[in-house]
This record gives C-alpha cells, structure tokens and sequence, in this order.
C-alpha cells in the first residue's frame, strides 16, 4: 500500500449535507487530480489501483541501462506546465514539481538535412519560419497571448456556456478545419511540414474536420509555457500529486483491483477508467443509452514505443535537431498525411510517422555519463501485433545516419504491453479513444454532463472524458467537480 505522507484528519470546508467519502478507481493523473479536487472539497479519499505503482501513465523506470531513466509513457509536457491544474499557482496546490525546457521546443527533420524548428518564443519562432512567420504569429499570436483564458474554455466540455465567446470561437474555427486545409495558411514546405508533426498528435487521419485540434492546442500552450519535461521524468508528477494528496489526508492502496461496484462502499465513486472497464464494473446498473454509448465508443491508433540507450545521443542531419527536446519523423505534409491516413484505416505504412523526445537536453540527471535516454514510439494500427522495431530505427537513421551505431541497448512496448501495463491503453491506444469525428467533441458520449455514467453518484474521470488525451489532470478535476455539484 502507498500511503503519500497522510494527514491526521481531511481539510475543514466540507459543505454541510454534502458527501463525506469516495473511491476514486485508478490513480493515473486524472485519477489523482479527482481525488486531491475532492479532498480539497473535504471529502475522505481513497484510492485504489490494480498496478504495483500509482501514476498511470506519468511513471518512470530504468528500462534499459542501469542509471538510465526513461518515462515509461508521457514525456514532454506542454499542456501539462499550462494546465489549470497542474501550473504553478494551480488548483490542485501542487509543490516540489520543477519544469525544465530544452533549448529548442521542437524541430521536424526533413531529406538533406533541412527541416524547421519551434521555439517557446513565438518571435524566435516567426523569425526562422522566414516568409511565413507573419502567418504563423497571425494564427498562434493571440491565441497564446491569452492561452489562461483559453484554457478556462477548451478543458471543459463542449457543451457549456463559453466563458471567452469570442476567443473560444476563434480556436474553435482553426480547430475544426482539416489539418491539410489549415497547412494552406504557409507557403514554405518546411513550415507545412513543422505543422503536420504536430497536428498528427492526434493519431487521426489529418484530412477530417477537427484534426487540427489537438494540433492547434498542444502548438498554443507551446508558445504560452514550452514543451517541457518535468526534472527527474514523468514520475516527478505523479509524486507531486500523491504528495499533496497525502498532505490532504488521502490515501492510495495499489495492488488492488476492483471487480464490481459492488466491491466498493463510498458516497461518490469516480472511475479512472476507459468505458470499456466502466461497462464491466457497473454492469446491468448502467442505464441503456449509457450502456450502449460506451459500447460505441471507438480505441484510436495504437502506440509502438521503443526506448534507447544511446552513446553520444543522435547524431541528426539537422544541426537544430540535437538541441531539441522533441524532434519529429515524418518527412513532408503528404508524407505525415499519408502515413497517418494508413493508420487510421487500419494499415501499418512502410515509413510511419515516428516522434523521438530527448528529454535528458533538458534534464541531464537522466544521463550516465556519455550514454542517453531515447524515448521514440510509432503510430501503428490499433491491436498491432506485429514487431516494428526495425521500422522506428530505420526512419531514425534515415535523418540521422550512423545513428543505430550508438544504441547500446533498447526496451521495446507494444500496444499489448501497452494494454497490459495500463489497461485504459485499449489495443495499445495511449490516447483513451480514438480523437476524431464526433467522438473529439463528445467523449464519451452526447451530454452536457459527459462525466456522469447514470448510475447514481459514479462518475467517469479518465482521458476518455473532456478535454481528453494529456497529462494536465484536467478530466479528473471537471469530473470530481460535477461528482460535487450532483451531490450537493
């Protein structure tokens, strides 16, 4: 059992008639960011994990080398240092968390040596975009410039009362263009490029309405607050958040699976789970439409990730490459769209769209010595059983030759690692259902109130619930605050 530093009783603040005591089903970062919510409501918290180890997928291990840390899912961060939550000075009160940025946020390696970059500066950024900085400031300018405000809106459902009318439908309608069609803003390939990489976070074809949401929103909060990564790796948010747990008086058991509702005795439970494992904890209980609704409710790509330890780090063609924290591998906007395109259908390309995080530029406690940690996945299809080891090194070494000569060892997870290791991973699907159409907008179904599951006092707090995919807790603290004000 883990218990983070538990208080001698729960914080005063409790609304009278309100509920004393809840579960909370998973202690991924949603998870903990509902229970700290609720704690700080003065509620009793407890939380109960099936792993050995809380923290879902903000963890990190030595899975190569000893010495050598890797984060075992989640890497760099940039919606998580901009998060409500999660931010300094955030809702939750988190302390001890320190963000720490490479020199270069991001760069998208291209043939020849050529390819573009990003900075956390929007300025330095429109400066080597060259003839299409103008555009680029145009689009992301304003945006970030009032990205808290922004953020007041998109970490919420959709259907709610915007708090920034204007602001909110000036993402809005960025978002809901096609990423291929929103590309058309930039004359220079290499700008397209940049952009393709980082709408194709969304594991979805690029060529559909709303595929440059998650672009749009991961790129903004990139020139609000960087791409950082957290000192001492992904862990470290997690132990902030079991530590201000504690100091609440919360607890988490780990090594507990829970099987059926039935198992649980609380006024609120809350479920950090995919619908899938909701469907089977709550059982006939769940009201028909709901039932059928998580039923529906669609896994997206999977994730192949390879973890390296590398003598020297990479040696990239793109001199800016070996600066960034996260560097792209995906070629041009056809060949990013093209790739991902397959993927969505069901079919691994030849050259799938690789992203590579060398997060130890920024955190050099990650290192031995000379030798690195190399955090790289691949999007393949969902369920993917194949080995496409091979295929992330070779589009690595295809933009940084002689690169395979310095991997001293590697650690490879499949999507049926993936799902074993966290089972909201559906089929290997990092992201908690699939980001695209209907199912971006309304997860994990059509309601106001997407978080609560019908059955009285169980509410859902995972990624599969808005906003979505990303370590900012976000889900857990919208969920726990509807879980309050039905209980009220």
């Amino acid at each position: 059992m883990e218990k983070p530093s538990a208080a001698p009783s729960a914080p005063p603040g409790r609304t009278v008639g309100g509920p004393r005591d809840a579960v909370v089903v998973g202690s991924g970062p949603n998870g903990l960011a509902a229970a700290i919510t609720l704690a700080l409501a003065g509620v009793r918290v407890r939380v109960l994990e099936a792993a050995d180890t809380a923290g879902g997928g903000a963890r990190s291990d030595e899975l190569t080398v000893p010495g050598l840390l890797h984060d075992t899912c989640s890497a760099v961060h940039p919606t998580g240092a901009t998060s409500p939550a999660l931010r300094p000075g955030g809702s939750l009160g988190l302390t001890g968390l320190e963000w720490t940025h490479p020199e270069i946020a991001l760069a998208h390696v291209l043939d020849d040596g050529d390819g573009a970059v990003l900075y956390a500066d929007l300025a330095a950024t429109a400066d080597v975009l060259g003839a299409d900085g103008a555009a680029w400031t145009g689009l992301f300018g304003p945006l970030a410039e009032r990205f808290d405000q922004l953020a007041e809106d998109v970490y919420r459902p959709v259907l709610h009362p915007p708090r920034h009318p204007a602001l909110l439908t000036r993402f809005g309608a960025a978002a809901a263009t096609p990423a291929t069609a929103l590309a058309r803003l930039w004359r220079r390939p290499r700008t397209r490029a940049l952009w393709a990489g980082i709408a194709a976070h969304a594991m979805s074809s690029l060529q559909i309405p709303f595929s440059s949401a998650a672009g749009l929103l991961i790129a903004t909060a990139g020139h609000r607050g960087g791409w950082p990564v957290a000192v001492g790796g992904s862990q470290a948010i997690t132990d902030a958040l079991l530590r201000r747990l504690g100091e609440l008086g919360g607890v988490v058991e780990t090594g507990c699976r829970v099987d059926s509702l039935a198992e649980l005795d609380a006024e609120l439970v809350l479920l950090d789970t995919a619908p899938s494992a909701a469907l089977r904890l709550l059982g006939d209980r769940l009201p028909g439409p709901v039932a059928r609704a998580y039923r529906r409710f669609r896994p997206g790509p999977a994730a192949y990730k390879v973890d390296l330890a590398v003598r020297g780090g990479v040696p990239w063609r793109l001199p800016e490459a070996r600066r960034a924290g996260t560097v792209h591998v995906g070629g041009s906007l056809a060949e990013v769209a093209a790739a991902e395109g397959l993927v969505a259908r069901g079919r691994l390309p030849r050259e799938p769209f690789v992203l590579v995080a060398q997060q130890y530029l920024a955190d050099p406690s990650r290192s031995v010595g000379e030798l690195h940690p190399v955090w790289a996945y691949a999007h393949v299809p969902n369920g993917f059983s194949g080995d496409a080891t091979n295929l992330v090194l070779a589009r690595i070494e295809q933009y940084a030759p002689g690169f395979t000569e310095r991997v001293v060892a590697s650690h490879v997870t499949g999507p049926a690692d993936l799902q074993r290791h966290n089972a909201n991973y559906v089929g290997g699907d990092i992201g908690a259902g699939a980001s695209a159409g209907w199912q971006l907008l309304f997860r994990p179904r059509f309601s106001v109130n997407p978080y609560a599951t019908g059955v009285p006092g169980v509410h859902l707090c995972s990624a599969s619930t808005p906003p979505g995919p990303g370590v900012h807790g976000m889900c857990g603290v919208r969920a726990a605050e509807a879980a309050l004000a039905a209980a009220s």
